[in-house]
């Protein structure tokens, strides 16, 4: 029974694309970071992002990965389903990481570690291929927060405001903005529709739940998806633009807004307090 009920389990993991993909969802947890407004909360992730990718210190790094622990806790979504979206890309940053240990330049430190022929396996090498790896974990582990306390409307709201100034000199922000929400929704949009998929072609023979691991498996499996997700996304993409069209989206110059909100004193504070730890980060 347990291992029937284990198998059952595992071969509905094979169709679980959605909590693969957290990066774009927005997880309502109304935390002190989700009350927020959505300019400080723009500018807060926005500098931290900043601050990680450009620090040159192993300390500021980790001062940054440090700060995006805490503030995922803040936030109050669950670590696990956060850290699911390094999965996807762990293995191409773990080869890159590879790649930066093996063609490190060996006359930049004398502390040799091994050689494999030509290769020079250093010890600064090493450093830099785990700083990288952690860098880009770091990073996508920002953005996935951002989007968990981010809303897409809110998200709407704090880019207009921030690139206000730029309507002014001819430049149409709103059409920009549009861009980055339909891209953001469309990642999960497309899990959905590769799990329905999966689901389908399973219920019609399709070996989803077999022993083979292997890669090449793994590609057989996933290329008689890519046509039907193609022309899902085609649907989805004409059925939104006629839905943006019958509500006279773009008519307008300036748009209105139901909800108006306030930059309050509290939302200064977190923007100061966010804007010296990503110097501190930048400048350890």
């Amino acid at each position: 029974m347990h291992c029937r009920r284990g198998m059952e389990d595992r071969l509905m993991g094979e169709f679980d694309f959605l909590s693969r993909v957290p990066l774009g969802q927005y997880v309502p947890t109304n935390s002190v970071i989700h009350r927020l407004d959505p300019l400080a909360k723009i500018i807060m992730f926005g500098a931290l992002l900043i601050a990680i990718t450009f620090t040159p210190s192993r300390a500021g790094l980790g001062i940054g990965v440090a700060v995006l622990f805490i503030a995922l806790l803040l936030s109050r979504v669950n670590v696990g389903f956060a850290l699911k979206g390094l999965l996807a890309p762990l293995p191409f940053l773990v080869i890159i990481a590879i790649i930066q240990v093996l063609f490190y330049s060996s006359a930049l430190d004398p502390v040799m570690l091994f050689s494999i022929g030509k290769l020079h396996i250093t010890l600064a090498g090493v450093l830099a291929g785990a700083m990288l790896l952690i860098r880009f974990c770091a990073l996508i582990l920002c953005l996935s927060l951002g989007s968990f306390v981010i809303s897409t409307s809110e998200l709407l709201h704090g880019m207009t405001r921030i690139l206000n100034p730029l309507n002014r000199f001819g430049i149409h922000t709103m059409d920009f903005i549009m861009v980055i929400q339909v891209m953001l929704r469309f990642l999960p949009f497309l899990a959905q529709s590769a799990e329905r998929i999966a689901k389908a072609q399973a219920s019609r023979g399709a070996d989803w739940g077999g022993k083979k691991k292997g890669l090449l498996n793994r590609i057989k499996q996933v290329v008689p998806m890519l046509i039907p997700l193609f022309t899902t996304s085609l649907r989805r993409s004409e059925n939104l633009a006629l839905a943006m069209d019958a509500r006279a989206y773009g008519i307008l110059e300036h748009r209105t807004s139901m909800v108006e909100i306030h930059f309050s004193w509290m939302d200064g504070i977190t923007v100061l307090i966010s804007i010296m730890v990503s110097l501190a980060i930048f400048l350890v």
